[in-house]
């Protein structure tokens, strides 16, 4: 059934998806001589080219914008000798080694071992003026963009322990943090409910949904709607965050390697290893915690230094890179 298959490239180490983890883990891999080959997928760097200002990775005293970041360590992988192709892997076959990705729906690379470093998406409220906003106060994470709003009002749109947990960094920093929950409870674990309740400069808004944000250039305020009473009313502030979740990008890999109920890879604990030996996963698609830059660049460098070691304990025949 290979045969069939338009096999155009084989690599010691075949990258899944660039950011943070896949840019750090191609950095790694080549040093190792592994010849990399990675695919960026079809967002280039990640989430972080939509980003604006990033002031906590390492190595920026001044801070840098998201997409300059992403740019310099595409940069660095390059110069190491990654091989970095633009495309996407649109399927995967992990029934046995060499292992089979196909890129584009056009032809297939082999690959003695694999780094899945696809990341994930989050989850918006679906408005084009929070996407036109988006980086300029409308943000998915708080502890990324919370800082940048010190001492003003914002508000988050969530009810999970993740808006929780948000909505309390951020009342450490900010006047006022106006939480907005679409139903007339959280979902929230009770803990996290009651040290919500108990903050003070903390509003929680039962039953509503944000209509609009507004703001040219920046966000200057929304306009909610009480989904009881039907009632609108405008709130000023400077920024809005949602936490609403976020999606592994992992639905190519179902049925190859073992997800989770909410479909993020799992992996071995203290390791970035799957179920299949010689795939290992790094980065947001499977953490579901911490999704900070410098925490997927340090799961990319596991990945890489895994499937050294994991290659250095396999018999690799034919290998042509």
């Amino acid at each position: 059934m290979t045969q069939e298959r338009n096999i155009q490239k084989r690599t010691k180490c075949l990258i899944i998806g660039s950011g943070p983890a896949g840019y750090t883990a191609a950095i790694y891999a080549a040093r190792a001589n592994l010849n990399p080959i990675l695919y960026s997928g079809l967002q280039p760097g990640g989430q972080l080219t939509i980003t604006t200002d990033v002031e906590n990775f390492p190595g920026y005293p001044n801070g840098v914008l998201g997409p300059q970041m992403m740019k310099d360590l595409e940069e660095q992988a390059r110069r190491m000798g990654t091989d970095l192709q633009w495309g996407s892997v649109t399927k995967v076959d992990f029934s046995k080694r060499p292992f089979l990705a196909e890129i584009d729906e056009d032809y297939w690379v082999e690959a003695d071992s694999v780094i899945i470093s696809t990341g994930a998406s989050a989850r918006w409220l679906g408005l084009p003026s929070e996407q036109r906003l988006s980086g300029f106060g409308v943000s998915a994470c708080a502890v990324c963009d919370g800082f940048f709003f010190k001492d003003k009002e914002v508000a988050i749109v969530g009810a999970g322990d993740t808006a929780a947990e948000e909505a309390l960094y951020l009342s450490k920093i900010c006047k006022k943090v106006h939480m907005f929950v679409r139903r007339d409870e959280m979902r929230a674990s009770k803990i996290m409910q009651d040290r919500v309740f108990k903050t003070e400069n903390i509003d929680i808004y039962w039953n509503t949904e944000v209509e609009e944000v507004l703001g040219e250039n920046k966000v200057e305020a929304v306009r909610i709607i009480n989904n009881q009473t039907k009632k609108n009313q405008e709130i000023d502030l400077s920024a809005l965050f949602i936490a609403i979740g976020h999606d592994p990008n992992s639905k190519i890999f179902e049925g190859q390697i073992d997800l989770d109920e909410e479909g993020y890879i799992i992996t071995k604990p203290n390791s970035t290893e799957t179920n299949i030996p010689g795939v290992f996963a790094s980065g947001d698609v499977q953490d579901k915690i911490y999704r900070q830059a410098v925490t997927a660049a340090g799961t990319g460098c596991m990945a890489a230094l895994e499937a050294e070691r994991y290659l250095a304990t396999v018999e690799v025949e034919g290998l042509k890179v």
